[in-house]
């Protein structure tokens, strides 16, 4: 008998949809006139404003312990190296190679979780971790010119996979303790801080006189996968748990793909196919030996 989609079932598909979503817009506001750390720290300023509005109106106090302090202040300062290499890596290069990429994230998020103690790995992962790192090679082999045209945007796209999955290990001590929203809303805010200092060159430089196509993307890039987003994610995983909802979050980076090649018509070398393959490969066999949940990316 087959089950029927539930509300949950839609909160978790509309999530996933909308933050592979993510990269084809910031690529097309890149493409069209935004400047990568301009459109980064506006996009950041607007879902850091939301989500105080909300946590306040929700919590009505953003209060955390003293000794939780560092590890906010890590996540922050991840959060603001991720956002860096994100931006400049969708301006450097095509949204479908960067999201390729985005999908080793579940084998960093396990490689760090090991190295500070808080998950196992065996030999299974490692088999997985090599066959997703070959992936991510032929990827960026396999992407414009070869990886000697786009190294730059390649590097950026693999420390972006990095540095979010480094963020998600960082904050799993505080999401025991605090709400998701408490600390989305303090490290948003403590994140943007410095990408607005950094981004101060190019917000003097931007002209700011877009198509409205542009604005309406910046406005959903940040009501949609950076607010709205989280509400549904976290909302959905406290009902049914993190197991189910992995099983949606598990295809995020491959959407993205099917997005940008659908709306910006970009088109994938046969080596960053190949590369695709061996990541999604190397996904399933880490999805396999492990059931905890996958770590999707805003």
């Amino acid at each position: 008998m087959i089950r029927r989609v539930s509300i949950v079932d839609l909160m978790l598909l509309g999530t996933i949809v909308l933050w592979a979503l993510n990269v084809t817009v910031t690529r097309y506001a890149l493409t069209h006139g935004f400047r990568p750390l301009a459109y980064a720290a506006l996009r950041y300023c607007g879902a850091a404003t939301l989500f105080w509005a909300f946590t306040w109106r929700r919590e009505r106090s953003f209060r955390i312990r003293l000794s939780d302090s560092k590890l906010v202040a890590l996540a922050a300062l991840l959060i603001f190296v991720n956002q860096v290499c994100f931006v400049v890596s969708v301006h450097e290069t095509n949204a479908s190679t960067v999201a390729l990429m985005l999908g080793a994230i579940p084998i960093f998020a396990a490689v760090f979780a090991s190295l500070v103690g808080i998950e196992r790995v065996d030999g299974q992962f490692w088999t997985a971790a090599v066959i997703v790192f070959i992936g991510v090679g032929l990827v960026a082999g396999g992407s414009g010119d070869g990886v000697s045209g786009n190294l730059g945007g390649d590097v950026l796209a693999v420390g972006t996979a990095a540095t979010w999955a480094g963020y998600s290990v960082a904050i799993a001590p505080l999401m025991q303790r605090y709400s998701p929203f408490r600390i989305s809303a303090l490290v948003l805010a403590l994140g943007w801080v410095p990408l607005a200092v950094v981004s101060i060159p190019q917000l003097s430089s931007q002209d700011f006189g877009f198509d409205w196509t542009v604005w309406l993307v910046l406005a959903f890039a940040i009501v949609g996968p950076l607010f709205f987003t989280n509400i549904l994610w976290f909302t959905a995983i406290d009902r049914v748990g993190p197991s189910r909802a992995s099983l949606f979050s598990t295809f995020q980076a491959f959407l993205s793909v099917f997005f940008a090649l659908l709306l910006l018509g970009e088109r994938l070398s046969r080596w960053e196919i190949l590369g695709g393959v061996a990541i999604a490969a190397g996904i399933v066999l880490e999805r396999v030996r492990s059931h905890e949940p996958a770590v999707a990316v805003e």
